[in-house]
């Protein structure tokens, strides 16, 4: 191998990890369930039509971690290290630059599949700005709003995609209906073991100003909102007792144990739920929770 293939491979590979840490902590966040909610309210399912939907969700999520973490490298020094930007890796200019690449990227391989496709990024463009740019992520309730505005544009991009429609059928726009409610409502539990980084960068999230009340409200929407899902789409009695009961016990911890730590495995546990959420409407799709 000659100095110059080896020089560019280490390059290439150097890049492809920056890649890889701007979007690492989001694949149980965003990637997977995302994924999850597309697969199983899609009315239509194909190898290809699902990679498509993977690297196009990939890289509109690439372009807003790129905006993001170029604004919160000094409190990712404190929750994130090894992100690129405090690490070292790419500088807060460089990281901007490739943003507006990457949205102009963005644009060009929804242009691959259809005009609602474009409009998505297009909306989804618009959110990333208002969250960053506007700094409306500074303010608990904006930025819980610029959350499930981004959220739901990633689950509209990837059934478009999968489904190869120009719009979406009935229980498409519930599923999306219910997933934008639950993200906007109980998403500021990404917060709870980020309050020293947010503290240090200004940010007012609902754990800063509401340190009791926050928890308070976890330990009551969560449970609530199960039952009130699992009614919705008609689980059957085991399905239903098992995803009330994840809820609760999700809500309990948040409000139980209180330590960075605890919250971050609280965090994961909420995941796990909201993957739970994103399942529930392949009750309708193929009567698969009717037990």
């Amino acid at each position: 191998m000659s100095r110059f293939t080896a020089t560019t491979l280490r390059c290439a590979l150097h890049h492809f990890e920056t890649a890889w840490l701007f979007t690492r902590s989001d694949f149980k966040t965003i990637i997977f369930p995302v994924m999850i909610f597309a697969t199983v309210v899609s009315p239509c399912h194909n190898p290809l039509g699902l990679s498509c939907a993977l690297c196009w969700l990939w890289f509109h999520l690439f372009q807003f971690n790129a905006s993001n973490q170029s604004y919160s490298s000094h409190e990712d020094v404190l929750n994130k290290p090894w992100r690129p930007v405090p690490s070292g890796r790419i500088s807060v200019k460089d990281s901007r630059a490739l943003r507006w690449g990457l949205m102009v990227f963005c644009l060009g391989i929804s242009s691959l599949f259809s005009l609602n496709v474009v409009i998505t990024s297009g909306v989804y463009s618009v959110f990333v700005a208002m969250h960053d740019d506007f700094h409306l992520s500074r303010h608990p309730i904006f930025k819980n709003l610029c959350t499930a505005g981004g959220y739901v544009t990633y689950e509209v991009g990837c059934l478009l995609i999968l489904s190869r429609e120009s719009s979406l059928d009935g229980t498409s726009v519930n599923a999306l209906s219910c997933s934008v409610l639950v993200i906007l409502l109980t998403i500021h539990a990404q917060d709870f073991a980020d309050v020293n980084g947010d503290r240090k960068s200004g940010r007012r999230t609902l754990p800063i100003i509401a340190p009791e009340g926050s928890r308070i409200y976890m330990l009551c929407a969560l449970p609530l909102f199960s039952f009130a899902l699992a009614s919705f789409w008609s689980l059957g009695p085991l399905s239903s007792v098992l995803f009330v009961s994840m809820g609760s016990w999700v809500g309990i911890r948040y409000f139980l144990f209180r330590s960075e730590i605890c919250d971050q495995s609280s965090y994961r546990l909420y995941n796990i739920w909201l993957i739970g959420v994103h399942l529930l409407p392949s009750n309708v799709r193929f009567c698969a929770l009717a037990w």
